[in-house]
């Protein structure tokens, strides 16, 4: 790029740059275009790139999908085969489809697409070093400037951080985390007399250490193997991955890819916003602590980050900018905080009683009922825990 056109950019405000075109950064720069606001999505890789994740697509996640967006899935689960550190394996089938899968790249180039067909635009292979709110880059007290690493410097009304768990606008804004998991997966091609054996059918194993458990998920000819566990654990995550996958006749494939992430969820004072800068999604710590489940919480907090930085981009100065941030802050703690803050009370229990946990689903048929209308998206944790006295009973005196 010539001098002379990075000087027309940098003389060009955005309503909204979104940093990171993942599930939040698609939502949020959907959501931002789709008001009618210049847009502009900043992603470091060349899109479609890899994310380690399950794929596991649950009614909240569907439910969050901008309007007209067909899910590329590639299978439709029906049933769940739970194990206890492999044993006591015990199926249990539902008559309607329980959630999705899909494949993260082609998941999230559909959405950034999205957003682009609404009027954002993207910009990738581009790394954000840091934001500043004050300075000589800043023209004025409404302007964000969005540091490039090759010395660029991008001007905002508003901005959104989607940049992932290592998030460098999480960082500008203060998150704070409280529970760190590293997960890892692998994706293993299989033939087809095995695919045929998982389709339709996804495995939970609660796993040997405290709050870990492994997954199967089937994708067409491709089987997604993973486990989680607390960070500090990497060894003993590992070993368990390889005893996983070796239990379940599956060691002699090879891998197409394996590959790790940090999982981090926060801790309830964190803050979501600073001045006119907004986080959502892994970059907030906004996950389920319970089952690390994140799909769902990044599709939905994108969108209210997308419409708050609407608002925050049209405020005329720092105390209604304030004012709009609070009120996004508000509305995530009021939906997806209430979500978390049950989720780590299941948390408590899983560490300490999985064995509990894997009686109730196996065996008490409320609690598998339970379990499907989470997964289809007709209920959610904390609505359970609040409409059902025995369980908010149980999960109280137990945590106690």
């Amino acid at each position: 790029m010539s001098s002379e056109n990075t000087s027309d950019e940098a003389r060009h405000v955005w309503d909204v740059v979104v940093v990171g075109a993942g599930p939040a950064g698609a939502c949020a720069a959907y959501a931002a275009a789709v008001a009618g606001r210049s847009v502009l999505v900043l992603e470091k890789a060349e899109l479609p790139r890899y994310k380690t994740c399950g794929g596991g697509i649950i009614g909240p996640s569907r439910d969050a999908l901008p309007p007209g967006f067909e899910l590329p899935l590639q299978d439709r689960v029906q049933s769940v085969t739970f194990t206890l550190d492999g044993k006591f394996s015990r199926t249990r089938r539902s008559k309607h489809t329980l959630f999705g899968l899909i494949n993260r790249p082609e998941f999230d180039q559909q959405l950034v697409e999205h957003a682009q067909k609404a009027g954002a635009e993207l910009r990738t292979g581009v790394t954000v070093t840091r934001v500043e709110q004050h300075g000589s880059a800043v023209p004025d007290r409404r302007t964000v400037a969005v540091v490039l690493q090759s010395g660029e410097t991008l001007l905002a009304r508003a901005v959104v951080g989607a940049d992932g768990s290592a998030s460098r606008i999480g960082a500008h804004v203060g998150v704070k985390v409280d529970q760190v998991d590293l997960g890892l997966e692998a994706e293993i091609p299989v033939p087809p007399t095995v695919a045929e054996d998982w389709k339709g059918r996804v495995l939970i194993d609660w796993g040997p250490m405290p709050g870990s458990y492994g997954w199967v998920f089937p994708k067409g000819d491709t089987l997604t193997v993973g486990v989680i566990s607390a960070r500090g654990e990497g060894a003993a995550t590992k070993r368990y991955l390889e005893d996983f996958i070796a239990r379940l006749g599956l060691a002699g494939f090879e891998p197409s890819i394996s590959s790790g992430h940090l999982t981090r969820c926060r801790s309830d004072d964190s803050p979501l916003s600073r001045g006119r800068v907004l986080v959502c999604g892994d970059a907030a710590g906004l996950l389920e602590p319970w089952t690390r489940e994140g799909i769902s919480f990044a599709l939905r907090s994108g969108r209210l980050a997308g419409e708050w930085a609407v608002r925050i981009a049209e405020s005329h100065d720092a105390v209604d900018a304030r004012r709009q941030a609070l009120n996004y802050a508000f509305a995530v703690k009021a939906g997806l905080g209430v979500e978390m803050s049950v989720g780590k009370r299941m948390m408590s229990l899983f560490e300490r009683r999985p064995g509990m946990l894997h009686a109730a689903l196996t065996g008490f048929r409320p609690a598998w009922k339970a379990f499907t209308r989470i997964t289809r998206g007709t209920s959610t944790l904390g609505e359970i825990v609040r409409t059902h006295p025995m369980a908010g009973r149980v999960l109280s005196s137990i945590n106690r």
